[in-house]
This record gives structure tokens, C-alpha cells and sequence, in this order.
């Protein structure tokens, strides 16, 4: 699984075999889990929150979101970089 980011502690990544999915990322504390926090990433907007299965604290999560919104080119650019080769 491809971090894209490390953020005070949590692992910004990609699942491995999720490229036909619209562009999200998942985050946890520490190493990559299955138990993950899941972000869509739409092309506009704000990042949506699918679930917070990590339970990351609430401010925590509302910094990560913040992040990950001005990131949002990076992330796709990644993205399309891992999942089209």
C-alpha cells in the first residue's frame, strides 16, 4: 500500500487493488490497517468522509480532512500514476 503522505503520526495511503474505485485514501495511526479510516477525494469540494473506522479523534480528523483538501492534486496525480501504470 503506497503512503502518499505521513501527517503528525497517521499514514495517508492507497489499498493496493482499489484503482477502478473512484480516488479516495485511507488513513490510520501509525502502519497501514484493515480497520482504516476511508476519504474520498472528489474532484471539487470537500473531502467526504466514507467512515472512521480508526476512530482518529475528531480534531484530528477535521485537520487531516483540511490537509488532504489542499493536497487534493498531489493525491490524484498519485493516484494515476499507481493505479495506471
Amino acid at each position: 500500500m503506497p503512503t502518499i503522505f505521513d501527517l503528525f503520526g497517521y499514514k495517508i495511503y492507497f489499498g493496493s487493488n482499489e484503482g477502478n474505485a473512484p480516488v479516495h485514501v485511507h488513513v490510520s495511526k501509525g502502519d497501514p490497517s484493515p480497520n482504516a479510516t476511508k476519504i474520498w477525494v472528489p474532484a471539487s469540494g470537500m473531502p467526504v468522509l466514507e467512515h472512521n473506522n480508526s476512530g482518529i479523534p475528531k480534531r484530528d480528523l477535521l485537520r487531516i480532512m483540511k490537509y488532504i483538501a489542499a493536497n487534493r492534486a498531489d493525491i490524484y496525480l498519485e493516484w494515476h500514476r499507481f493505479f495506471e501504470r
